[in-house]
Order: structure tokens, then C-alpha cells, then sequence
């Protein structure tokens, strides 16, 4: 085994670590792979990360749903979210062929920027479990955000963990334990219909994928058993560290 692959066997684990307490995973492993996967092309690439971040999500949101200090979740609604938003990533990921993902960006991150600043401004912000939304009206907000994030999940990609989690506490008032779990549980959805496109069109390394979903399943179980120890004040700590991570990268590639 190469250091190469030891490197990034490392780097999947430890997205799966921050991924499954606030998202952003994608930031961590997406960047490692081209490094350190030289000649591969960029689809493949993907394609193969999905492997791994299913895996890694997948592993997460069973710690958030077992044993005694299992997260609640509303189940409608988060299940109709996540079939909304699994269909819509797939259509994603097909118009990622024909569309400048460089023109979406801009948007992403002035959208990320606003939701650092409003979750650093209150600081009460995902403390408390309140939520807000009751019967339509959440449904429907949810299919229309699963929509959404959905179709940039699969056209995009980095940051939809980190968007899920941001939503289900701002718009349906979830504290940050509850949105972090059910984010896991639409992500899953999203990753497995980007997968079902990079599958079917050969875009997988499986040689590589395979010992990358291991590590980053053992990160998430053991990110997702620390948010759970240690509660929402802490996982709103370290989404506002993730978040300005992923502004800062995400600057660099608009504007450098």
C-alpha cells in the first residue's frame, strides 16, 4: 500500500469524523482525493468519494437513531425530504454534464457566509427544540427545500450537510442534535441517487472506494457518538468552524 493511499484513507476518516457532527465532509475528502489521486478524472473522483460519504453518512445517522441516547425524529416530514431531495439529486447530477457548476459559487457562498454570520449573531441559535412548523406547511416547506438541496447535491456537492443542518434549525426549529440527524437521513437519500448515476455510467474506483467507505464509516460513528456526549452547544461551535472553512475555500476558488 502506498503512502498515498494511507494518506487518504486518513483524510476519509477524518471527513467522516466532522461530517457526521455538522456536515462539510465533502471539503476535506473531495480536495484530498484530487491531490493525492493524480490522472483520475474529475467524474471518477466523484463518483468514487460518494462510495465512501454514503458509507461514512449512512454509519452516522444509524449512531443518531440507536441506543438509549437516540435523537427523536419527525418522521414525515423527514422522510418526504429526503425523497424529494434524493430524486432532485439525481437530476442533478445529470445536468452537471451540461451546466458551469463555476457559476453556482458565487451564490453558495454568500449563502454559507450569511448563515455564519446569523448563527455566530444568535447565540441561542439550535439550543433549544422548538419546532415551529406544524402539518402542510412543513411538509411543503420540506419538499420544496428537499428540491433544492437536492438538485445541488448532485450538481455540486460540497457543503450539503452543512446546508441540510442549517435548515432544519432555522426554518423548522429543530436544536442542532435533532437537525444533524435528520440531515444524515436526507443526505443519505441525495448520495445514494448521485451514486446510482456515477454506477451506472462506470464513474467508480472500487479498489480505492471500498477501503475509503471503511475509514470514513469508522469517522462518522465515532464523530456522531462525540456530538452526542457532548451536545448542540458544541456541535454549533464546530459548524461555525466548518462553515468558515469551507467560505474560505470556497473564496479561494471563486476569486483567487
Amino acid at each position: 500500500m502506498t503512502a498515498s493511499l494511507l494518506l487518504l484513507y486518513f483524510f476519509a476518516f477524518l471527513a467522516g469524523f466532522i461530517d457526521a457532527q455538522v456536515g462539510g465532509g465533502g471539503l476535506i475528502q473531495l480536495p484530498a482525493m484530487l491531490l493525492l489521486l493524480p490522472g483520475v478524472p474529475y467524474s471518477t473522483v466523484l463518483g468514487t468519494g460518494k462510495v465512501a460519504s454514503l458509507a461514512g453518512t449512512a454509519a452516522a445517522l444509524r449512531r443518531y437513531l440507536g441506543g438509549p441516547d437516540a435523537v427523536p425524529l419527525r418522521w414525515r416530514t423527514v422522510a418526504i425530504t429526503a425523497l424529494v431531495a434524493g430524486g432532485f439529486a439525481l437530476l442533478g447530477a445529470r445536468a452537471a454534464s451540461s451546466l458551469h457548476k463555476e457559476a453556482v459559487r458565487p451564490l453558495v457562498l454568500a449563502l454559507l457566509s450569511a448563515m455564519a454570520v446569523y448563527t455566530f449573531w444568535r447565540k441561542d441559535f439550535g439550543s433549544i427544540h422548538a419546532p415551529r412548523l406544524q402539518g402542510k406547511r412543513e411538509i411543503i416547506t420540506g419538499i420544496v427545500l428537499g428540491s433544492a438541496i437536492g438538485f445541488y447535491d448532485g450538481f455540486f456537492g460540497p457543503g450539503t450537510g452543512s446546508l441540510l443542518l442549517f435548515v432544519f434549525v432555522g426554518l423548522f426549529g429543530y436544536d442542532f442534535l435533532a437537525a444533524s440527524a435528520s440531515a444524515k437521513f436526507v443526505n443519505v437519500a441525495t448520495n445514494i441517487a448521485g451514486l446510482i448515476f456515477f454506477i451506472s455510467t462506470g464513474q467508480v474506483l472500487y479498489k480505492v472506494a471500498v477501503p475509503m467507505a471503511i475509514c470514513n464509516m469508522l469517522g462518522s460513528t465515532l464523530g456522531a457518538r462525540m456530538a452526542l456526549r457532548r451536545g448542540s452547544s458544541f456541535v454549533r461551535a464546530l459548524f461555525l468552524v466548518v462553515v468558515g472553512a469551507f467560505i474560505l475555500r470556497l473564496s479561494w476558488d471563486t476569486f483567487a
